[in-house]
């Protein structure tokens, strides 16, 4: 039976594959998969109260791995803030992360916005070559400006 998210979720398919964009192909070939086996009443709702924090989770493997592996040390460490470029972006992810804190706070005042957010996520992704991390960033940026335009 064609559904509207069974429509929705094919178009996104084809767009993935136009765009040639593997994340988008695996993340709804997975959502349409569990739709046909007939688990997504009991995982959807799983999958997106914890699907963000898995993929910070996995984000931070992939950061912390160098790490882990020896490739990053003290020494570079104590390097790059010599460098103001790191610093630079010492204060980006300090940033980073608490524009996504105020995203958070706009999600769970308006959750309706998810629908824009992820709209704008896809489109950057597929269309220019973007990385899916928009939702919880856009959601912040978006509070920012809120709050900017509510002074005027």
């Amino acid at each position: 039976m064609i559904t509207q998210a069974n429509l929705f979720l094919f178009i996104l398919l084809v767009i993935g594959f136009i765009a040639k964009n593997q994340s988008l192909i695996l993340a709804v070939g997975v959502l349409l998969l569990l739709k046909i086996i007939g688990v997504d009443s009991k995982i959807f709702s799983y999958i997106q109260s914890k699907g963000i924090n898995w993929g910070v989770t996995v984000i931070t493997f992939a950061v912390l791995a160098p790490i882990a592996s020896g490739e990053i040390g003290f020494k570079d460490l104590t390097a790059a803030f010599k460098s103001p470029y790191a610093w630079i972006a010492l204060i980006s992810g300090m940033a980073v992360a608490l524009i996504a804190k105020g995203g958070i706070t706009l999600l769970a005042k308006d959750p309706h916005i998810t629908t824009a957010l992820v709209l704008g996520t896809i489109l950057a992704v597929s269309l220019f070559k973007g990385v899916a991390v928009g939702p919880l960033i856009g959601a912040g940026i978006a509070y920012l400006a809120m709050k900017f335009f509510e002074l005027f």
